[in-house]
């Protein structure tokens, strides 16, 4: 009897997990693969069949909490309806040729945790209401073709650990404000026209891991400060317009060190 009782509540919590979820969803799943060109995508929609079924929906008590849909050939732009997904904790749909600008909705997905949408066509500008999504732990923005500055508004995500911004056309300099996001681990802006010197309040990133600001236009000269980050490991600044052409080193805490401490000597960047 014990084992039929559980054998009851499992099969229970399972039809509660897949239950159908709600047309306003769905509706904007079906938005979704209309604006993407869904009839060419690699592995394609049933629209006929259960949502359950859909690749890379993943749902959970009834609500849509993952779109995963990188490498399927998704062609056009996200439509609005995207923001009606109110449950989704995370978004990869990177490797695809969607364009356009991101769409004004995505600022009501409060729950995000997570948001790739590298290695595709976006244009515009990076917009300031990403900074709403207060647990995006994850923004991955890179090798699209985002133009114009980086939003200040992007210093509010205060759980942000990853932040991916390379290989646009992003301009103007770092904002000094990047340096309260006090949990962020990797900081990629790679490739792109920024330009200035690089905040020292960068340095007050204890946690971070990664350094990628090569292939911009930033001078000066890195900050003494950052050989004091004990997480530091991968440092690559090099092919700016800086006065001294720093080592990349990967992954080497002790070499991060070295190069940096080595090259500015007793150089100590003070705050204004």
């Amino acid at each position: 009897m014990k084992n039929l009782q559980l054998t009851i509540v499992f099969l229970f919590i399972t039809l509660l997990s897949f239950a159908g979820i709600s047309n306003t969803e769905k509706e904007a799943l079906v938005a979704l693969h209309t604006s993407t060109n869904g009839e060419q995508w690699t592995k394609k929609w049933d629209l006929s069949a259960d949502v359950t079924t859909w690749y890379g929906v993943t749902i959970e008590n009834s609500r849509v909490v993952e779109l995963n849909l990188q490498f399927n050939n998704l062609n056009g732009t996200l439509p609005q309806q995207i923001g009606n997904l109110i449950a989704l904790r995370k978004i990869n749909l990177g490797f695809n040729k969607l364009s356009g600008n991101l769409p004004s909705s995505i600022s009501n997905l409060k729950g995000l945790i997570s948001l790739e949408l590298f290695l595709n066509k976006f244009e515009g500008t990076i917009p300031s209401f990403l900074g709403d999504l207060k647990n995006l732990e994850v923004l991955a923005l890179y090798s699209n073709s985002f133009t114009g500055t980086i939003p200040t508004e992007l210093a509010t995500l205060n759980n942000l650990k990853e932040l991916q911004l390379g290989s646009n056309f992003l301009t103007g300099n770092i904002p000094t404000e990047m340096g309260l996001l006090s949990n962020l681990e990797k900081l990629s802006l790679i490739d792109n026209k920024l330009e200035g010197h690089i905040p020292l309040e960068l340095t007050d990133l204890k946690n971070l891991e990664e350094l990628i600001l090569s292939e911009n236009k930033l001078t000066g000269n890195l900050p003494l400060q950052f050989s004091q980050l004990t997480k530091l490991s991968t440092l690559m600044v090099s092919d700016n317009n800086m006065d001294i052409e720093y080592a990349t080193v990967v992954e080497d805490r002790a070499s991060v060190k070295n190069a940096i401490v080595t090259f500015n000597n007793t150089y100590v960047v003070e705050r204004d």
